[in-house]
């Protein structure tokens, strides 16, 4: 077994172990309430123009859909998260809508690692790190899931 073979099984057990302790483990937990003039700002600066989003006044305002991926929690990442070597880009967001996001109720962020895999790419190995913002109401009705992805490419060995 080469030495670049070790380094790999090595890095593929740390990233086992991170996902034993971390995955799934809500580390940070945030409030949010929002008047309806944010909502429509957010909309409009994103270039949104429907009235649903826009439009304070319609029947059916709410937050656009891209609206949950403006919100971080306190804490990036959990205590005691692995710092993998490397350089770490932000490699994406998605946001998955279950109900609409209304002005003037309290909102609840949970965040959590959702998950943590290696792939390779023509660079090189990359370790990319889910994190996942579930947004909550007032009565603990899921209303979104904002991903964020973190990649973290290898570097090359010396």
């Amino acid at each position: 077994m080469s030495k670049q073979d070790i380094e790999h099984n090595i890095e593929e057990a740390d990233i086992k172990a991170a996902r034993a302790q971390f995955l799934d483990q809500v580390y940070d937990e945030k409030t949010f309430v929002f008047t309806a003039d944010q909502f429509a700002e957010f909309a409009r600066a994103c270039g949104e123009t429907a009235p649903r989003y826009t439009d304070p006044a319609h029947p059916e305002f709410q937050a656009p859909p891209g609206f949950p991926c403006s919100l971080h929690p306190d804490k990036r990442m959990p205590d005691g998260y692995p710092k993998f070597n490397g350089l770490g880009m932000d490699a994406g967001k998605a946001v998955t809508c279950h109900q609409p996001l209304r002005p003037g109720i309290t909102l609840t962020g949970r965040t959590r690692v959702h998950d943590i895999y290696s792939k390779s790419g023509r660079s090189g190995r990359m370790i990319f790190s889910l994190i996942r913002m579930d947004v909550f109401d007032d009565q603990n009705t899921l209303l979104a899931s904002a991903d964020t992805s973190i990649v973290i490419r290898e570097r090359p060995p010396a």
